[in-house]
């Protein structure tokens, strides 16, 4: 059996070893390391992918936060809303830009951020939400964005772990995630479900005006070169990168149709156990399992994730504490203190994610399954 990886890049590579290797020889040959054609190209082909108007490449998702929050010239002690139960690169540009991070809580079953609670969070100081399609599967971007429209919100979609899923509409129409607010952001993170053999990220917008000045913003703020209409950063998705994209993209589909089969696999052993509650799946939104994440119930999840490291079986807690609970964050007036949010601290509490990957075999599934069932049955509280 080959070793079981959380994420196997290694295999995945070798499998289109001839492709991504020609790929970067050229863009070697050509010199072209910095806004090649290989990034425009990459940008184009992604706007055909997501049906998008715009595609901005940048060097990584945190980037992608920070230009789209800049583009929409808040003002230090605005308020942005979004979830606790999330990466810190979210909540950390909110507050690196001198906004007012407003953390609330999720739904249990999807582990998204609940639109009754953006409601119950709204104040005269908030201008955006921002929710995160976390681990593979859409918020409910229909309620958040008649949240924000009756509010004169901002919308922007944290779309790192969810690219290629459907948002399924009442009449069955669909968009792509990350393409439903007013901007939309990715990463290209190497674990990622679309990711390159570094660092890189993308922000999406059908917005002609955000995209022009999010083009500038990533660019040091520069319409003409050495000619700044705004403060920027310097934020590029290099050109190898970009051709290493262009490869995976063509197979995004196929991954995702690779981790859906063996998500499908862990539920049919997992499925009906008291002690471990499957993914949910949502009725308007396809999943392609960025995690694969249990919920555990009457049994010690950190002793079951000491149980699988012995036995070499990866295993990931995401995320252990949640954001309002973490120390920077503790500071802000809303969400101070343990309690307040009390699905997500459950949930940091009971989560742990299994090995999730296009590689996955049903060998190394049945030997992670039989693993996991073995502590189970032996450790219920």
């Amino acid at each position: 059996m080959e070793k079981i990886r959380m994420v196997d890049l290694k295999r995945q590579y070798e499998k289109i070893q001839d492709e991504i290797d020609n790929a970067v020889l050229d863009v070697v040959r050509s010199t072209q390391y910095i806004n090649g054609p290989d990034v425009k190209q990459f940008q184009q082909e992604l706007e055909e992918y997501l049906d998008v108007k715009h595609v901005i490449p940048c060097a990584n998702c945190t980037d992608a936060l920070q230009v789209a929050i800049m583009s929409l010239d808040l003002k230090p002690g605005d308020e942005v809303i979004t979830t606790s139960f999330t990466f810190v690169a979210t909540v950390e540009v909110i507050s690196l830009l001198g906004l007012t991070p407003v953390l609330v809580d999720v739904y249990e079953d999807t582990f998204n951020i609940n639109p009754m609670e953006i409601c119950r969070m709204i104040t005269g100081r908030t201008k955006a939400i921002i929710p995160v399609h976390l681990f593979g599967q859409s918020a409910n971007m229909d309620e958040i964005m008649t949240i924000a429209k009756n509010h004169n919100l901002y919308v922007i979609e944290d779309n790192a772990q969810a690219i290629g899923a459907d948002y399924i509409y009442s009449k069955k129409r669909r968009k792509k995630a990350g393409t439903i607010g007013h901007i939309g952001c990715t990463s290209f993170f190497p674990s990622k479900n679309l990711g390159c053999y570094g660092d890189g990220g993308a922000i999406f917008t059908n917005n002609q005006n955000l995209a022009e000045k999010m083009r500038n913003i990533v660019n040091h703020g520069m319409t003409t070169r050495y000619y700044h209409n705004y403060v920027g950063v310097n934020s590029r998705l290099d050109s190898i990168q970009a051709a290493i994209l262009r490869i995976k993209l063509k197979y995004l589909d196929q991954y995702t149709k690779l981790r859906r089969q063996a998500a499908d696999y862990y539920d049919k052993a997992f499925e009906g156990n008291e002690n471990l509650i499957i993914p949910a799946r949502s009725s308007f939104s396809t999943h392609v399992f960025h995690q694969y994440t249990l919920k555990t119930r009457n049994i010690d999840r950190d002793k079951l994730k000491e149980y699988l490291d012995s036995k070499n079986i990866p295993a990931m807690i995401y995320y252990p504490v949640p954001m309002h609970l973490q120390e920077p964050y503790k500071s802000f007036r809303y969400r101070q203190k343990e309690g307040d949010l009390p699905v997500t601290e459950s949930l940091s509490k009971s989560v742990i994610s299994l090995p999730m990957h296009t590689e996955l075999d049903k060998e190394q599934q049945d030997h992670i399954i039989s693993h996991v069932l073995d502590f189970v049955n032996k450790n219920r509280l």
